[in-house]
């Protein structure tokens, strides 16, 4: 099954006899405390014009618990995920597709939750809002027409925490998701320290897509992360900031067919404690 939908495929779908569940997950990184702005509000934007249908999801609380030590966008409890999904009107028997406003990381932390409590046929929108040509309705977010019976059980693989990251490192390959120079500690906005897990290799996830946001052919990514050491028989791990730009990395790796697993605490776990090591400049070590 592909991991990604076109819009064109989409709007079939949409029209067809078994159409798709369809969750907006816009979301925004916002530094807006550090700048004075207001925080984007995915709510409001998806008041102003949704895909006909759509559930609003909400990032921050439904698809990740409080932040604390274990990260900023920690796992969110797995049964207050299953409900969130089931007032969606998720169902183990009705494809999902998820989409934003065409960054795709919050999209692709829906997808990848989605998979990894067992969902078997959950699919991103391929460039987000802006992909979509079809009409849109404005309304203030609601409830599904009817509530699902989706019931998350986690996965056994693709999650990793921090020691098995460490880990991974060492005997396979450990992608940081984030943008080159937070990778070497030149910058860091957010957490604590900059710099990375001893032993990863930079690989930004905004490298996989277009300038319009689509994600490159699954050949062309298969190149790339194989030129990043993603080559088959090995064990592949992805990180970045908070668990959710590193889920899209993972999604651009399904496209790519290379399987990958999450270490969701990432980058703003790691750091948050001392006595972790942070290596620092563009060699991994």
């Amino acid at each position: 099954m592909n991991a990604i939908i076109s819009a064109s495929q989409l709007a079939s779908e949409l029209a067809g006899e078994n159409p798709p569940v369809l969750l907006d997950v816009r979301w925004q990184l916002s530094m807006a405390k550090a700048t004075g702005e207001p925080p984007f509000d995915g709510r409001a934007a998806y008041a102003a014009g949704h895909l006909p249908g759509a559930v609003f999801v909400d990032l921050d609380r439904e698809l990740a618990s409080a932040a604390g030590a274990r990260g900023r966008h920690p796992l969110p409890d797995v049964g207050e995920f299953g409900a969130a999904m089931r007032r969606a009107g998720v169902s183990a028997s009705k494809p999902v597709v998820v989409y934003d406003g065409g960054q795709g990381w919050a999209a692709a932390r829906a997808w990848w939750l989605l998979r990894w409590t067992g969902h078997p046929d959950v699919r991103v929108l391929d460039g987000g809002l802006p992909a979509w040509n079809g009409p849109l309705r404005s309304s203030l977010p609601g409830p599904a027409l009817a509530e699902g019976d989706f019931e998350p059980v986690p996965g056994a693989t693709g999650l990793l925490d921090a020691d098995a990251a460490a880990a991974l490192a060492r005997s396979g390959v450990l992608l940081d998701a984030r943008a080159g120079e937070r990778y070497r500690g030149e910058v860091e906005p957010i957490d604590r320290v900059g710099g990375h897990i001893p032993g990863a290799v930079s690989a930004p996830t905004n490298e996989n897509v277009a300038a319009d946001g689509r994600f490159l052919p699954a050949e062309q990514l298969r190149t790339r992360f194989e030129a990043l050491g993603a080559t088959d028989g090995t064990e592949v791990g992805v990180y970045c900031g908070s668990g959710v730009s590193g889920a899209h990395e993972v999604l651009a790796m399904a496209v790519a067919g290379i399987p990958a697993a999450l270490y969701v605490g990432s980058w703003s776990e790691w750091s948050s404690d001392p006595s972790r090591p942070v290596a620092v400049g563009p060699d991994p070590q």
